[in-house]
């Protein structure tokens, strides 16, 4: 710290005691504006604590990759901070003498972290947003929450196929709130992408501070079973759930960046709103509209785009006369009785969803809780 941000320290201090009132030492910032959008997530894990505090007290960084080794102590700080070494376990690229060895030992002994199939850890490599979810979501012991969804069958006891490396830890992080939704959606973070410093701190503060509540709403996703169904409508969680964690963009229905010539407006990237999500998993090919190449079933007449002009048409079905493969809808707490949200149903009380609240597509109970309080009606679609 330089004498001027000392002495400025120093003073905000003095008129803390003062007046009071709570000073921090966060606004001694170089890099991190007071009105940025992750500052009270970098607050709280740079500065009140120290868990990210990687380049001192006034530069944080927020734009820099978060990389393996950074990610690696921030975990152990932050859940393990007094965990000891496996000596069992030896990285070819990074020695014991390593002042990252510790951390990175440590987080994979626990498992939040894993290493290349000959065994490196790759310090110097990025984080991605599944490697950060997988991380957090297991040092919060959501292990039991990862089996489950990555258990999930039908009632007769056949699995459904799920990518394990992202299905669970992107449903329960951003469940948890890890991804943040930007309002500029060219800064929206894929499954893949390597994250900057401020994203990591963000999830991390998230993971932190998430109340017991949060974490108790999560023990359904244990035992995840979907009612034996006819194939067609099968097709739809198992097509859907290839886009679990792909973030929420408004009006987007496609996913990657909207190729040229598209038919359908335009978007920065790979990503869906919640009526652009039923497009993609259940809209038959017309109007220039045609995703089966990616999709491979023909699908249902569904015209309409936005919820609202979803909700408008066809026969109103109680939450009780639901069937997989309906659409639900759903008003909001801030307007009742308007249809503001809809998704796909997928049996014994479990939606395939893509929301602004969970920044992205995710699989929700809907049998209980908000979306049940909220649910107006249902709609059967037509061939």
């Amino acid at each position: 710290m330089t004498r001027a941000s000392l002495r400025v320290a120093v003073v905000l201090t003095l008129l803390g005691g003062v007046l009071g009132v709570s000073t921090s030492p966060a606004l001694a910032w170089t890099d991190v504006p007071s009105n940025f959008w992750a500052k009270t997530a970098i607050d709280h894990v740079a500065v009140t604590n120290k868990w990210m505090e990687d380049f001192g007290t006034e530069t944080f960084k927020p734009e820099a990759i978060e990389t393996k080794r950074r990610f690696a102590s921030a975990l152990v700080k932050a859940f393990d901070p007094n965990g000891t070494v496996d000596p069992t376990i030896t990285f070819p690229d990074m020695p014991a003498t390593d002042p990252f060895y510790r951390y990175a030992n440590i987080a994979v002994k626990h498992g939040w972290m894993t290493v290349t199939a000959d065994g490196k850890f790759k310090p110097a490599n990025g984080v991605n947003t599944i490697a950060t979810h997988r991380g957090l979501v297991l040092a919060l012991g959501l292990q039991e929450e990862v089996d489950g969804l990555n258990a999930i069958h039908t009632d007769d006891g056949t699995s459904i196929a799920v990518d394990t490396v992202r299905f669970a830890y992107m449903i329960l992080g951003m469940q948890l709130g890890f991804r943040y939704n930007h309002a500029d959606e060219t800064q929206e973070v894929m499954p893949g992408t390597v994250l900057h410093r401020d994203e990591v701190a963000y999830s991390l503060w998230k993971a932190k501070t998430a109340a017991q509540w949060q974490l108790d709403k999560l023990i359904p996703y244990r035992d995840i079973s979907l009612p034996v169904q006819a194939a067609s409508k099968l097709a739809v969680a198992e097509f859907g759930f290839k886009y679990v964690g792909y973030p929420y963009i408004w009006a987007g229905e496609w996913y990657k960046k909207s190729p040229s010539g598209y038919c359908c407006g335009s978007q920065p990237k790979g990503g869906f709103d919640c009526s652009g999500l039923m497009w993609w998993a259940l809209k038959k090919p017309g109007g220039g509209y045609d995703p089966r190449p990616v999709r491979g079933y023909w699908g249902w007449s569904l015209p309409q785009r936005s919820s609202a002009t979803m909700a408008a048409v066809g026969t109103r079905l109680t939450y009780a006369q639901t069937l997989p493969g309906d659409l639900m809808f759903h008003d909001s707490g801030s307007n009742p009785g308007v249809i503001s949200h809809v998704n796909v149903y997928l049996g014994n009380g479990w939606a395939l969803d893509s929301s602004s609240s969970a920044a992205g597509v995710s699989v929700i109970k809907v049998d209980s809780g908000y979306y049940y309080d909220h649910h107006m009606w249902s709609r059967r679609l037509s061939a």
